[in-house]
Parts: structure tokens; C-alpha cells; sequence
């Protein structure tokens, strides 16, 4: 029986009343939180790993609830481009040109970047080979929801993609065999659903079905461009939302992803059937929209945060992403007091948790919680001084402040050191690996100002 027992920190809990401490202990006994606030020395082992935080916050990790592992070498193919070329001109070929060992190499990139922005947990909308991604997840030590992106139908399809229902279906029930709740649990499978452009309504149906027999989750882009909405309009004689609640799959395990265009009726619908929301803001303002996630939060929707992927907001960053919704949202309403930084913080905690089905498991410095938690010292011109410790967190903060991440009880960052991943070997490999994509993929990528080559 191992223990660590952090001391002196300024602790949030983001347990069921926020509860802080400051001058609080954490005690963490192998992997689970036994002891929060003031720690009974009588519950100290003598053995135990003790860290001085000299009042450095302590978290819950972050959740990041939307995320493409495999996008994560493609970081730039999506610059300054519109949708329709970014998708059928640049992602599309990139990622069909892609193999299992690049979508390994690409988890690993894109974990080392959760990693140091805190991330603990996260979950992966869909790319091509949940066996590379399951690899590279296992290797660095933190949790993943894992997904193939499914499609059955749609136009511009490359041709290694175009598969019946009955194909992907059975795909991810082997997947779902073979890795579900492997890495000590860590790792579990839902099932994926790409867009409505590109599921039919059998394969929509049908995956709602075996998610609910396998007890896991869907998730899905939902209602993520005005062209969707538009199209499912032209189709099916009403919008994204509406429809998916015709077919019966709004409910508690389905994570909607963007949910940009939804109308007030369709949010109405979201808190009725307890549809869990991901916020992606960056992604959301590159060509997208605002969401309605003042409504939302007001409504009561568990709405929690995502970053999307390299190749449309380049920055897999979570503190980036609280930062940018603490703003976008009072721009555009031209209202400071909304979505305010606590509620921020809840979205990236515990909110998360609840969005991946996991709020009994973390998202929560509370006794029983699984040990998932980050360091932050705020000392630096950057963060100081503190006089709101809450906000500071959101509107100040950057991720170079998060000095260690753990998951499961484990250190998996020390000192801004990766414990898990040989870091500069990765970073080697991924640029080697993504350069020989763009070039199987016959990508081109502008010349933005004249290069002279010495």
C-alpha cells in the first residue's frame, strides 16, 4: 500500500458544494483520494511520499471531452481555409492516408500536450485505427473514451472509408471486445457517429442500440455547421437535433459535440433527455459560430469542454479553451457577468466527468474519487499577483503553470517532465511521420512569404 500526502495547498475540491481549502492536505492512498482538507496524521503511513505545495493549488484534472488523436501531426492543414476545402481538400485525404503506427505516433504527440496542460482524461471523437490510439493512451498513463469515426454514406468520401452500416457496426463491437476497459481500466470504448451528413438513420439507430446494451456512450458532431442544419432541413424537413429525437437517440450516454445551431426548442430537448454538451470555442470561431452555452448553463445541461483537433483549432491546449470561453460569450452578448469562471472551471472538472458517464469515478477531490489531479504554482509575471485565486485560474493562467499531473495515483508529470513518454523522440517521429503524409496525401500548403533556402 503506497500513500502520498500533498500539504499546504490551496485545494478546490470542485466537489458537490466547491468546497476550498486553502492551507489544505490531500492524502491519496494507492489510487484513490483518502483524505481531503485537514488529514488525521493517525491516517499518514510512515512510509508516505510527502510533498510540500507552499500553497500551490491542487485540482482535479482536466477533462478534455473532445479531441482527435489521430489530427494531432496534420497541425496546420486547416489554416485559413473554408470548410468545404478544409474537409474534402486537406482532413479528408490526410486522414484516409494514414496508418495504425501513424495514428499511434499521433496519440502519443497529441497525449503529451494533454499531459501538460493538465489534462487527465479525455475522450477521442473517432479516427481510423482505435488500436494505435488504445497503444498510445496505454503508454501515457491517462484515461480515454475511444471511438472510430463512423460513416456509411456522403459525398467526397475516399475510397478506403466507403462501408456499409453492418461493416462499421461490427468494427466497433470488436474494438469494443477486444480494448474496453483495458490499461487497469483506464481505457474504455464508446461507439462514434461522424455528422449527419455522413450516418444514415439505421446506422444511427443501431448504434444508439448497442451503446445502451454495451452500457457505454455515443458521441457525435452535432448540429456543427449552419451547411448541417441546412442540409438536414432539405432532407429530412427539420433541423439536426430534431431529427436525432425522432430516431430516439437523445439521451443521458449521447455526448453531442459543438451544438452551435441548435433553436431554443432543440436546447429545450437537450435538458430533457440529459444530452451531454462538448463547448470547443476555438474550433467553434474559426468557421462555426457561438453556441448557446449561456442557455445552457443556465437550463442546467452538463456542458464541459473540448479542443477539437490540430487540424482546425491547432491548439489541443485546455487552459487555452477556458480562457477563450470566459471571453467569446461576453463578446457576443455584450455581457461581462456571463459564464463565469467558476462555472468555467466546472465545465473542465467535474462537468467533464459527468459528460463522460465518469462523475462517480473523478472530476472531484473527494474521498473515494479516483487520484486524478494537477500542481499549479502560480508564482510568475504571468499569474501574479492573485487577488481572485477562482478567476486567476481562468483568465490568467496558462498551461506552463501546471507543474505535475496525476492519474490513478500515478505522476505522470513531475516538474513539467513527462514520466510516461520519451518526449523528444516523439516530437522527432511525429514531424518525420506527418511530413510523409502530406506528401502520400498529395498536400500542398501555400508559401506565405518568399523562402530562401541557405
Amino acid at each position: 500500500m503506497s500513500q502520498i500526502l500533498l500539504k499546504n495547498g490551496y485545494i478546490l475540491t470542485m466537489d458537490q458544494n466547491d468546497q476550498v481549502y486553502d492551507g489544505g492536505d490531500v492524502l491519496i492512498e494507492n489510487d484513490v483520494i483518502k483524505a481531503v482538507g485537514l488529514v488525521a496524521p493517525s491516517l499518514v503511513k510512515p512510509d508516505a511520499e510527502v510533498v510540500q505545495l507552499n500553497g500551490n493549488y491542487v485540482l482535479p484534472g482536466f477533462v478534455n471531452t473532445h479531441v482527435h488523436t489521430s489530427q494531432q501531426i496534420s497541425r496546420g492543414v486547416g489554416d485559413d481555409v473554408d470548410f468545404k476545402t478544409w474537409l474534402h481538400d486537406r482532413m479528408w485525404p490526410y486522414e484516409s492516408n494514414m496508418t495504425e503506427e501513424d495514428s499511434y505516433i499521433s496519440t502519443l504527440m497529441c497525449c503529451l500536450e494533454l499531459i501538460k496542460s493538465g489534462v487527465t482524461s479525455f475522450a477521442e471523437p473517432g479516427g481510423q485505427f482505435v488500436s494505435g490510439m488504445v497503444r498510445g493512451v496505454r503508454e501515457a498513463g491517462i484515461r480515454a473514451k475511444l471511438a472510430k469515426s463512423v460513416m456509411d454514406c456522403g459525398d467526397g468520401l475516399p475510397k478506403i472509408w466507403q462501408r456499409t452500416a453492418e461493416q462499421e457496426l461490427d468494427q466497433q463491437v470488436e474494438d469494443l471486445k477486444r480494448f474496453d476497459g483495458s490499461a487497469d481500466g483506464r481505457i474504455r470504448i464508446w461507439f462514434g457517429l461522424r455528422t449527419i451528413f455522413n450516418d444514415t438513420d439505421d446506422l444511427i439507430v443501431k448504434t444508439k442500440a448497442l451503446a445502451d446494451e454495451y452500457g457505454v456512450g455515443v458521441h457525435m458532431h452535432v448540429a456543427e455547421a449552419k451547411s448541417e442544419v441546412e442540409y438536414t432541413q432539405q432532407v429530412y424537413g427539420e433541423p439536426t437535433v430534431t431529427h436525432l429525437h425522432k430516431l430516439g437517440v437523445l439521451d443521458k450516454n449521447l455526448l453531442a459535440v459543438h451544438t452551435v445551431w441548435l433553436t431554443n426548442e432543440e436546447v429545450e430537448l437537450f435538458k430533457r433527455y440529459d444530452v451531454k454538451v462538448s463547448h470547443n470555442p476555438a474550433s467553434a470561431m474559426r468557421v462555426l459560430g457561438f453556441a448557446k452555452i449561456p442557455r445552457m448553463l443556465k437550463e442546467g445541461i452538463c456542458v464541459s469542454i473540448g479542443t477539437d483537433g490540430a487540424s482546425s483549432s491547432n491548439r489541443m491546449d485546455m487552459v487555452d479553451e477556458m480562457w477563450l470561453t470566459s471571453l467569446i460569450h461576453k463578446g457576443w452578448r455584450l455581457d461581462p457577468t456571463v459564464v463565469p469562471s467558476e462555472d468555467i472551471l466546472r465545465m473542465a472538472t467535474k462537468n467533464g466527468a459527468r459528460a463522460l458517464l465518469d462523475d462517480g469515478v473523478y472530476g472531484s477531490l473527494t474521498p473515494g474519487m479516483k487520484a486524478d489531479l494537477i500542481i499549479i504554482d502560480p508564482r510568475g509575471p504571468s499569474m501574479m499577483p492573485v487577488n481572485d485565486p477562482i478567476a486567476a485560474l481562468v483568465t490568467a493562467m496558462h498551461s506552463s503553470n501546471i507543474t505535475c499531473t496525476m492519474c490513478d495515483g500515478k505522476w505522470i508529470m513531475r516538474d513539467r517532465k513527462i514520466l510516461t513518454l520519451d518526449e523528444e523522440a516523439i516530437l522527432d517521429e511525429a514531424c518525420r511521420r506527418g511530413a510523409v503524409i502530406y506528401k502520400r496525401a498529395g498536400i500542398t500548403l501555400p508559401n506565405r512569404f518568399p523562402v530562401m533556402k541557405m
